[in-house]
């Protein structure tokens, strides 16, 4: 915990002497959400580098903004906030993340901490906690809100460094889509590859997690968090 710490030595610390604003991508695709967000960050001195509606739109904004931290939703259409994260942490391992969400869950929180997230704030504490949580992560820590068992935590650490599932990134975002109702022609050209691409992916996970209906894909990615059921 910081109590008092301020923005400015915040800013101060974080930028390693250089005074500027931190710069922060706001993402999520509710926009009474996003507007709330972004004005609690202004009001606390941070600088709204940008915002996006959907978990892709927020992966191509980090690319061009490079912001120093990101704030986003778990739950968005198109890519999730977890698979965002992983893909903006890669590219941009110096930025940090922030996820908000209704989910309390295991399963989020582990794939949330596994994907490098630092951050992971429930959205009913949202406006208390935000700001508390920028502090705490900017300042090298991770932060969890009071209502995520510490249990989970101890549960991460724990585990052994093999997946047990073998899906890429690739076939994670096909996955979504698949149980997000697209079909092939419109999974192709929300990834820019061709339909057969498309469709060697979606027999490549079915084969991987040996399943053979769309309907066990669409309950598969409930659990995994990919979708709301």
């Amino acid at each position: 915990m910081i109590g008092t710490t301020s923005q400015s030595e915040i800013t101060s610390q974080y930028s390693k002497g250089v005074e500027h604003p931190v710069r922060v991508l706001v993402a999520d695709d509710h926009q009474i959400v996003l507007q709330g967000l972004k004005t609690i960050l202004s009001r606390e001195g941070f600088e709204i580098a940008g915002e996006a509606s959907n978990g892709s739109e927020a992966v191509s904004r980090a690319m061009d903004l490079q912001p120093d931290l990101v704030v986003m939703d778990i739950s968005m259409p198109v890519m999730t906030g977890i698979e965002a994260a992983a893909q903006i942490r890669r590219a941009l391992p110096s930025a940090k993340v922030i996820l908000l969400t209704v989910h309390t869950e295991n399963r989020y929180i582990l794939e949330a901490l596994k994907s490098g997230i630092r951050g992971y704030v429930l959205k009913s504490r949202a406006a208390s906690e935000l700001i508390e949580a920028i502090h705490e992560i900017l300042n090298g820590r991770i932060y969890l809100s009071p209502g995520i068992s510490q249990t989970v935590v101890e549960a991460y650490l724990q585990q052994s460094s093999e997946e047990s599932e073998s899906l890429t990134h690739r076939e994670l975002q096909v996955l979504q889509l698949v149980a997000e109702g697209r079909t092939t022609k419109e999974i192709a050209a929300s990834l820019g590859v061709s339909a057969k691409t498309a469709d060697s992916h979606r027999s490549n996970i079915m084969h991987k997690l040996n399943m053979h209906t769309v309907a066990e894909l669409v309950r598969y990615a409930i659990r995994r968090g990919l979708v709301q059921p």
